[in-house]
């Protein structure tokens, strides 16, 4: 599964594996590659009972079922058409999950998306850029979480054949919540787990006797600067990032900039003024989704749901009507940031 997000979070901790035979706590590190990128694990136990092999063997199994990018997959033969296909628990939830979101913000996430992603060339399917109103309305057809159904029988119903999942937006941060819940099931209760930018933590760094500390990446910095413009403490919370502000494809005739977040009502991939949002949550599965969600919702909306939703933590960063750089941060976001 490809990166979706090029992100802005960095994990700041150190391999702490003791020498001393009189420590029983200590710190595993694993370290791979899954889903186009990286992943990097470290927990602490007085010996080490999870290993490289069985992440990687879960890791491909999630894959199986949700990336695009692997035409064997159970996501893939949905997307090709094959109705008979009876999908397993990652993709209910993810499916099921979506589907919350997607009620909840009034249809802007939409993970039946993957038809404008593939014609923009953000997806798995690389189309030529050549998007007129007329062609973006009828590909707009096939989009809407309202046209598919997940039935009794684990089997997926398309309204339209044509009609794309593409759960990008979402899967790489319910990845984390599968590798960390499997970490907490061989006994682990101390943990941080990161793939492709998405984090979730639980416990603490006991070996240190403090939080694990993670970095949020300055938008309007160069990738070669990488500066900062927050560290905070993560204990039992997820958290994604989506940003506009690196990942831009170019039309080689028009010289017209796309950026990877498309808007599933209007169908297009315009810049807004949300440079990046980073969300924090219980699950990083909905701080992934609500992440790609803030990016494309205006802010005073996004504030009015936030009132409702105390259980996510935000930090946005956006230019205002003078095109000065800003930030809004959630109440709860403010009392993680370590000064």
């Amino acid at each position: 599964m490809e990166l979706k997000k090029l992100v802005s979070a960095i994990v700041f901790i150190l391999l702490l594996i003791s020498c001393q035979d009189n420590q029983s706590e200590q710190v595993f590190l694993i370290q791979g590659e899954a889903q186009g990128s990286t992943y990097a694990i470290k927990y602490v136990n007085s010996n080490e009972v999870v290993t490289k092999a069985s992440i990687d063997s879960l890791l491909i199994a999630f894959d199986l079922s949700l990336s695009t990018y692997k035409p064997d997959s159970k996501i893939s033969k949905i997307n090709s058409g094959d109705s008979t296909i009876v999908v397993d628990d990652f993709f209910v939830e993810t499916f099921k999950t979506s589907q919350k979101i997607y009620l909840e913000t009034g249809g802007l996430f939409d993970p039946t998306i993957g038809v404008l992603v593939n014609a923009y060339g953000f997806g798995p399917v690389k189309e030529k850029i050549d998007l007129n109103p007329s062609k973006i309305d009828s590909l707009l057809t096939f989009v809407g979480f309202d046209k598919v159904k997940l039935n009794e029988d684990k089997t997926i119903s398309k309204k339209h054949p044509e009609t794309y999942f593409d759960f990008n937006a979402i899967a790489q941060g319910y990845s984390v919540d599968v590798v960390a819940n499997f970490l907490k099931s061989k006994g682990i209760r101390n943990g941080i787990v990161e793939i492709g930018g998405e984090i979730f933590a639980f416990g603490k760094n006991i070996v240190e006797k403090k939080n694990w500390i993670v970095g949020i990446d300055d938008p309007t910095q160069s990738p070669e600067k990488r500066t900062l413009i927050a560290k905070i403490k993560l204990e039992n919370l997820g958290m994604a990032t989506s940003g506009n502000y690196r990942k831009v494809k170019v039309d080689s005739l028009t010289g017209q900039k796309f950026v990877h977040i498309i808007n599933p009502k209007t169908g297009l991939s315009e810049k807004s003024s949300i440079l990046s949002a980073t969300v924090l949550a219980p699950k990083c599965i909905d701080a992934d989704g609500f992440a790609t969600v803030f990016m494309i919702m205006d802010l005073v909306e996004t504030k009015k749901l936030l009132q409702k939703r105390t259980d996510l933590y935000v930090l946005l960063i956006y230019t205002d009507e003078n095109n000065q750089i800003q930030q809004f941060k959630t109440a709860n976001f403010e009392k993680l940031i370590i000064n």
